[in-house]
């Protein structure tokens, strides 16, 4: 199955200016908010607020895609001579997420389930 879109993530420079706007000026529904994440139901693909940074500045825009199998995806994209900025790495929140860079320089972000290691292998 090929990857789903399943978030496009802003970065912005004012959490709650951007909720504003996105929620009272374009009318979209708020799934939740806090100042680190923001998402708004916008069908099956959600749209996420997320505060800007150095590397992230206000205004860029990243897609984020889904996977059913993260380990095999790296696995065939690197085959691929796909380039991944960070392999897949589980993050604090317990999801395995990767990064990649498409052929125009854009970054973006998969995630995706991770195969249960045997007793005594060791996950990531």
């Amino acid at each position: 199955m090929p990857p789903k879109l399943t978030y496009a993530i802003k970065f912005v420079a004012d959490m709650d200016r951007a909720i504003r706007f996105h929620r009272d000026t374009l009318g979209l529904p708020l799934k939740f908010q806090s100042p680190g994440w923001s998402e708004f139901a916008t069908g099956e693909t959600t749209l996420a607020l997320h505060p800007a940074s150095e590397k992230n500045p206000a205004g860029k825009v990243e897609l984020g895609f889904q996977v059913d199998d993260l380990q095999k995806f790296h696995e065939e994209m690197v085959a691929q001579s796909l380039t991944f900025s960070m392999p897949p790495t589980k993050q604090e929140y317990g999801a395995y997420l990767a990064q990649f860079v498409d052929s125009e320089g854009s970054h973006y972000s998969v995630s995706g389930g991770w195969p249960v290691q045997s007793a005594g292998g060791g996950g990531k």
